[in-house]
C-alpha cells in the first residue's frame, strides 16, 4: 500500500477540496517556518511523531526534509528514541488501568 507516487494523488484533495486544502497547505508551511523552534527542531519532531504515528509518507518526508536542514545521523537517531520512549511510556501508564 505504501509508495511515494501515491503522494502524486494530493492534487485531487487540492482539486476536490479546495478551500480546505489551501487551509491545510497555509498551516503546514506556517506550522514548519522558522519561529520559536528551528526548522531543523521542528522537523526532528515530526520525525518523532512519524514513528509514534508509523506513517510512512511522513517518516520519509520529514526525515529529508530535517536532513536538508541539518539534522545529523545522532539528532535522527535521538529523535527516534525519544519517540520509542514515549510510546513504552504510554504503554506502561496505560497497564495501570488492567489493574482493578
Amino acid at each position: 500500500m505504501y509508495d511515494m507516487k501515491n503522494l502524486g494523488n494530493l492534487k485531487q484533495l487540492d482539486e476536490f477540496a479546495p478551500e480546505a486544502m489551501k487551509g491545510f497547505w497555509a498551516f503546514d508551511r506556517a506550522t514548519f517556518a522558522e519561529g520559536a523552534l528551528t526548522a531543523r527542531q521542528k522537523q526532528l519532531i515530526a520525525v518523532a511523531v512519524a514513528l509514534t504515528t508509523q506513517c510512512p509518507y511522513c517518516l520519509e518526508l520529514h526525515a529529508k526534509a530535517a536532513r536538508d536542514a541539518g539534522a545529523t545521523d545522532e539528532e535522527l537517531a535521538e529523535s527516534a528514541l525519544v519517540a520509542a520512549a514515549i510510546r513504552a511510556g504510554g504503554a506502561i501508564t496505560h497497564a495501570t488501568h488492567v489493574f482493578k
